[in-house]
């Protein structure tokens, strides 16, 4: 055997165990972290969004004057102008403004917490997460003031394996049936009171205790229920370094475990959090 063909068999054979090694790795985000394969499904990943090769969700709701916004004193809806017109100016342009929770919007972790990061020191890393997405639609249906539970996460537990750690968990109201109305989606009573979903202290103290979580996501206000008076939830998840998305859109469209979850928040020093582009990612049939 010449050199040639004995160099043409030692690449072959490097061809197909690579192969094998990319066949057998999965997509599930829920695999050993920082190993081979999570490195290779994270390449394959991109590679896959690049192509068009998997399911990508905007969770994300366009901003304009009709978002529903925290109905707090100094909060005002978004506003958006036309400054500069093609006809005129030869360039079209506009200004907006808005606070910076309001739509589809993250919260950092100083928020809530006195020396915990602002918006823009939040790790790259963190901003890439498995997702996980708890179903509560109907007890949210029967009780607008449902409190995620413990039971909830252990329920899905049941269903997909143990939460990954650094994922982010996404509670999944249903009420993003009622964004194109704001009283329906502040749901305030005649004291002022809102009264819409969240998540429990409980199940907020767990997730970080013993799932070590990068964050919460939810399809409302806010992740904690609109009947709280000292966000509790917050102070919890921001105190360990963790950030939240509210508002979150399409949860309906993304599968309660698989999914790779995106995010890229707007970058204002020192902010507590702002408006986010934010998306789903996962292979069909997650």
């Amino acid at each position: 055997m010449n050199i040639q063909t004995r160099y043409c068999l030692l690449f072959f054979t490097f061809l197909t165990s690579l192969s094998i090694l990319l066949s057998a790795c999965s997509t599930d985000p829920a695999g050993p972290d920082g190993g081979i394969e999570s490195r290779v499904v994270s390449m394959l990943t991109l590679e896959s969004i690049h192509r068009g090769e998997v399911q990508v969700i905007d969770l994300t709701y366009a901003l304009d004057e009709t978002n529903p916004y925290w109905p707090g004193d100094d909060y005002a809806p978004f506003s958006y102008e036309t400054i500069a017109t093609l006809e005129k100016d030869n360039v079209l342009s506009g200004a907006f403004s808005m606070p910076e929770h309001l739509g589809t919007h993250l919260d950092a972790p100083n928020h809530f917490v006195e020396g915990q990061i602002s918006v823009d020191q939040i790790p790259l890393q963190n901003l890439v997460a498995p997702m996980v997405v708890v179903d509560i639609r109907s007890a949210a249906s029967e009780n607008s003031d449902y409190q995620l539970t413990i039971g909830d996460l252990q329920a899905w537990e049941e269903r997909n394996g143990t939460i990954p750690p650094r994922a982010v968990v996404f509670a999944f109201t249903g009420w993003g049936e009622k964004w194109s109305d704001f009283d329906s989606y502040k749901n305030a009573d005649e004291q002022g009171t809102l009264h819409f979903p969240g998540f429990s202290t409980e199940s907020a103290e767990w997730l970080v205790r013993e799932r070590q979580i990068s964050g919460l996501g939810i399809d409302t206000l806010s992740v904690d229920p609109g009947i709280s008076e000292d966000f509790a939830v917050h102070h919890i998840v921001h105190g360990s370094g963790g950030y939240h998305i509210e508002n979150a859109a399409h949860l309906d469209q993304v599968p309660e475990r698989g999914a790779w979850l995106l995010v890229a928040p707007i970058k204002i020093a020192g902010g507590t959090g702002g408006p986010t582009r934010c998306w789903a990612v996962f292979r069909s049939g997650a």
